[in-house]
């Protein structure tokens, strides 16, 4: 094994979620300046915007959208494209005939 490969300070820090005053213990080797005192122990703590406890998908306050409606639509353009497509191959196909007519009557 590799020595020295492991991080040395490695310790318990205090996250906080400032949204829903929310906090957890856990291991983590983050530097802060900020303490705080939980359990007659001082421990370093992690300011945070948002956690578990106030993210819209744990939270279920999550939006749910009009998937069904964007499928639709999804499809609904698939559609007009290969009919336009389907058209401009006629169109093509139509004018190389014609093309050829008019040069088989040349001769």
């Amino acid at each position: 094994m590799k020595q020295q490969l492991h991080p040395t300070d490695y310790r318990p820090v205090v996250f906080q979620d400032e949204a829903a005053g929310f906090s957890f213990v856990t291991r983590s080797t983050v530097t802060t300046q900020d303490t705080i005192n939980i359990d007659g122990q001082e421990l370093p703590l992690v300011k945070v915007h948002i956690s578990s406890a106030s993210h819209p998908h744990y939270t279920g306050e999550q939006k749910t959208l009009d998937i069904e409606g964007r499928v639709d639509r999804f499809k609904a353009r698939q559609e007009a494209a290969k009919a336009r497509a389907d058209a401009l191959a006629s169109k093509a196909k139509k004018a190389t005939a014609k093309a050829t007519k008019q040069t088989s009557d040349d001769k």
